[in-house]
């Protein structure tokens, strides 16, 4: 008797149901999204770290600056070396170009402007040679702090946002208010305290308190 051999066709390849593959796209869209959430939150990280760094640079070049100002401060007849009237201090001070035997008048002041807001700013007089010079240049310092007009002549120089700051003068072995009496008015203090208040919502907020000591100051003895 003759047998009958059925031949079966291979089972086609079985494909992917639609509820599979939305899985898959949905799968595949939710790494998508972590993977740029995670790329922008470095991103991001990494602008705050730079505006940081920046910001705290900015800070010690202008600290600095202020050191060796004070710290090139004179003392010379007829000529005062530092005044501070509660808005501007003004100093007298050797040219750093040792080769120029030569004075400047140095103002530092917080000022405001439409353009760049609220920022403490340093001004410095041309070479000065003569105490008519030195007279001249000390009143144009009142008058930039004042009004920041351009006939003042001489440099000036934006250094950081600030919302406020305040002096003090170390005399007598104490700290006091920083105005000079006849008395002290030639004399430069044994050390000044500079007390800035940064404004908020800056990369630097908040008070910082910076000590300066002069160089020819005598250490207590203990």
């Amino acid at each position: 008797m003759a047998r009958l051999h059925i031949r079966r066709r291979p089972r086609s390849p079985r494909g992917f149901t639609l509820i599979e593959l939305m899985v898959a796209i949905a799968a595949m869209a939710l790494l998508a999204l972590m993977s740029w959430r995670g790329i922008d939150g470095m991103t991001r990280a990494q602008a705050q770290t730079q505006v940081r760094g920046d910001a705290v640079l900015t800070l010690q070049t202008t600290l600095s600056q202020w050191a060796t100002d004070l710290d090139a401060t004179v003392t010379i007849t007829q000529l005062q070396p530092i005044d501070w009237d509660g808005r501007v201090l003004r100093l007298t001070r050797r040219s750093a170009d040792s080769g120029q035997p030569a004075l400047h008048v140095v103002a530092w002041a917080m000022r405001t402007d439409a353009a760049s807001g609220t920022q403490w700013r340093r001004w410095q007089s041309p070479p000065i040679v003569s105490r008519a010079e030195w007279q001249q240049a000390w009143e144009r310092a009142a008058a930039w702090a004042q009004d920041g007009g351009s006939a003042t002549g001489g440099a000036e120089l934006a250094l950081m946002p600030l919302a406020g700051w305040q002096l003090a003068y170390f005399r007598n072995g104490a700290w006091t208010e920083a105005v000079n009496s006849e008395a002290m008015a030639n004399a430069i203090p044994e050390g000044i305290r500079l007390v800035l208040q940064l404004p908020p919502g800056l990369a630097l907020a908040g008070t910082l308190t910076r000590d300066w000591v002069r160089p020819t100051a005598a250490t207590p003895k203990t």
